[in-house]
């Protein structure tokens, strides 16, 4: 039986037709199973649709065989919950980052060594193989282009697993593919019996003010024991103006649902527990009284302050509108702090003083650092962590090196033996 196709009506009047099967091999197939998962709309709690769940037996086949922008970004809201003004940023990455590797697609190449006249060494660069990429429910499309750009780049077989509940852009990235009339994969790649890399992120990021910080800026981007308290008052005004609650697609939104319900659970969880262990929840932490039509999984932005190092909400990744804040007295303190934990992802600082900035950056512990600025990437830039927050990059040329292997070829050029 054919994969079935359905059509999603959006709050913005858009109907989206999508096929809800898995994407394997080039084509749209059923899974073994015949089990769904339901994708919830998280600003209704309503289901959008049930799409095919993949179990071990898909994953299996999927290794042996190895106007859509609006679309897109309204796919990304419904299922997501950012509002539809963000994912239409989110989908223009997405197209960077694919035309971005495309034009790296004929540029991967090896060096030539010098070792001496009577002998040609050279590198060359190949695919790994087989690519097993997870994804995470917060940027769905962008992190998909992020890993299949430069994967495919380089000549591998990709299996893209989007996260369970917020799965509908990278369905219909799948239908863009086989409209556009993506080349069947080649024999000795599809036929691989296993996965050769993983590709996964996660992490918790740290951001320093110092007290000849730009505070205002700081604010804008977003602990000096001086100005904890001026900056915690500028933090929290800021995000009561800024930080509009409502329904993705209203253009006045800045703060949508959060993408299911068990995610909202475990963030309102965090609250009780802080405050146990001495912690003030200045703002937040409770759901808004003002909830579009009364339903959704939105959650106040949480401000929390007198946050020690040791406590939970400081250590753990909350991955919500969840903000702790620690004040620190000297630069040790500051440092240490910051890493004293098991990731690595990201890291600000804001200072005015150049030669501090610089000589901070290079004591944090991770993969990148924004200097008067917070997660402000950039495709042609190489992003990822250290510690628990991956192995390796992506994005830039770093991107290309992941998915690649290095092989050494050496030529002598004459007969020769070990001993000359």
């Amino acid at each position: 039986m054919a994969p079935q196709q359905v059509t999603i009506a959006a709050p913005n009047g858009r109907k989206i037709q999508l096929h809800i099967g898995l994407f394997i091999n080039n084509e749209i197939v059923d899974s073994s199973s015949g089990q769904t998962i339901s994708i919830i709309n998280p600003a209704t709690e309503q289901e959008i649709v049930s799409v095919t769940a993949a179990l071990a037996e898909d994953v299996d086949r999927a290794v042996k065989a190895a106007p859509h922008q609006e679309d897109l970004a309204t796919l990304e809201a419904m299922d997501n919950g950012k509002p539809y003004t963000q994912a239409l940023g989110d989908v223009e990455e997405t197209f960077s980052v694919f035309r971005y590797y495309a034009g790296w697609a004929d540029k991967t190449y090896g060096q030539t060594i010098e070792t001496g006249r009577h002998k040609f060494t050279y590198t060359l660069r190949e695919p790994i193989g087989v690519c097993g990429q997870v994804i995470l429910w917060n940027y769905p499309l962008a992190m998909a282009a992020w890993k299949l750009g430069p994967a495919l780049a380089t000549g591998n077989v990709s299996i893209l697993k989007p996260a369970e509940k917020t799965s509908l852009s990278g369905l219909y990235l799948a239908n863009l593919i086989i409209e556009a009339g993506f080349p069947q994969t080649g024999s000795a790649i599809g036929d691989h019996p296993g996965v050769d890399k993983i590709a996964f992120t996660g992490g918790k990021s740290p951001l320093l003010v110092y007290p000849d910080a730009d505070l205002e800026n700081a604010v804008k981007w977003t602990h000096y024991g001086t100005i904890y308290d001026e900056f915690l008052d500028l933090f929290v005004n800021f995000t009561n103006k800024t930080s509009v609650i409502g329904d993705p697609f209203d253009e006045k939104s800045w703060h949508g649902p959060q993408v299911s319900k068990a995610q909202y659970e475990k963030i309102l969880a965090y609250s009780k527990p802080a405050r146990d262990e001495g912690a003030t929840i200045i703002a937040g932490g409770k759901t808004p009284d003002n909830r579009p039509n009364g339903k959704g999984y939105y959650i106040e932005p949480t401000i929390v302050g007198d946050v020690k190092p040791a406590m939970n909400v400081y250590r753990e990744e909350i991955f919500g509108p969840f903000v702790v804040f620690v004040k620190f007295t000297n630069q040790h303190d500051a440092l240490s702090w910051a890493n004293d934990s098991e990731y690595g992802l990201g890291a600000a600082v804001f200072t005015s003083d150049v030669t501090r900035a610089i000589r901070v950056s290079e004591g944090l512990q991770s993969g990148q650092i924004w200097i008067k600025s917070s997660n402000n990437s950039d495709y042609r830039v190489p992003f990822g962590g250290v510690k628990q927050s991956g192995i390796g990059r992506e994005l830039g040329s770093a991107g290309l090196e992941a998915y690649s292997t290095v092989k050494a070829v050496h030529l002598n050029l004459v007969m020769a033996t070990p001993d000359s």
